[in-house]
């Protein structure tokens, strides 16, 4: 095992408002994990920091063995797959979607006048067909339906082989169809021995895919509970971290929540 991110008494400022409250938390490349907690818990700048985009007021991260504010960070996070609403937006809207996931190779979000060899565009080519979106490779980025360009954003987070991958509500705003496929395509994926360590933010355990190991709860900055699935994850802890008698339930690797009076 090789740790790809160690916080250690991590906190996070802005205006005087702690949003990260001395976290401790590392993350080993044969992990799974997903974060959940309510809105305003901090859960986004915990990704932040993974995506060395963001950096602690205080305490001491490192990712992928790179200490942040130490780092060159322009040579770091090509190595770090990012996925985020935030980030589509970036896309132009009349990029092709093959030249979406290929422009990864250079960090950029349109293609402009980087040069291409084959092998990226058969390496592009091949992400698209694996996460089922082959069909959509000379569309444009703007026509797609919200679930296609998720998987699309999947799709060019992987491209480049990272060493770490970053998911921030992969599943928001689909409807179940499209929550279903893609939560089918993430557990086959988190299920591979040759896939990366993952880190996924979510607001539902409904949207645990199968194959994800760890869960880690957040709640006003601090860390409610961190660990392997069937240990941290329980009625009791998520009842603590949302303030709200919840009621966990498992089935063949999939989970729902729902208040408990």
């Amino acid at each position: 095992m090789v740790n790809v991110l160690e916080l250690s008494d991590v906190s996070v400022v802005r205006g005087g408002t702690p949003i990260l409250d001395s976290v401790n938390w590392s993350v080993d490349d044969d992990q799974r994990w997903v974060i959940l907690g309510p809105n305003g818990a901090g859960k986004t700048t915990m990704l932040q920091i993974a995506a060395a985009v963001g950096y602690p007021t205080t305490g001491q991260a490192e990712v992928l063995g790179e200490p942040l504010g130490g780092t060159d960070v322009f040579e770091l996070r090509p190595r770090i797959g990012f996925a985020s609403t935030a980030l589509a937006r970036k896309v132009p809207g009349n990029e092709r979607v093959l030249d979406v996931v290929m422009t990864a190779a250079y960090s950029v979000t349109g293609r402009w006048n980087e040069e291409y060899e084959e092998i990226d565009e058969r390496r592009a080519s091949r992400v698209l067909s694996e996460w089922k979106l082959e069909h959509l490779a000379e569309r444009t980025f703007g026509t797609l339906s919200d679930g296609e360009q998720k998987r699309v954003q999947i799709a060019r987070a992987v491209m480049t082989d990272p060493e770490l991958l970053l998911l921030d509500e992969p599943a928001a705003s689909l409807d179940l169809g499209a929550r279903e496929e893609l939560l089918q395509l993430l557990g086959g994926y988190a299920s591979s021995k040759s896939a990366p360590a993952i880190i996924m933010v979510t607001h539902h355990v409904e949207e645990i895919p199968r194959g994800f190991t760890h869960v880690l709860l957040l709640k006003q900055g601090r860390i409610v509970s961190a660990g392997p699935l069937a240990e941290a994850l329980t009625s009791q802890t998520l009842s603590d971290t949302f303030d709200l008698n919840i009621e966990l339930t498992e089935t063949d690797g999939r989970y729902s929540a729902r208040a408990h009076e």
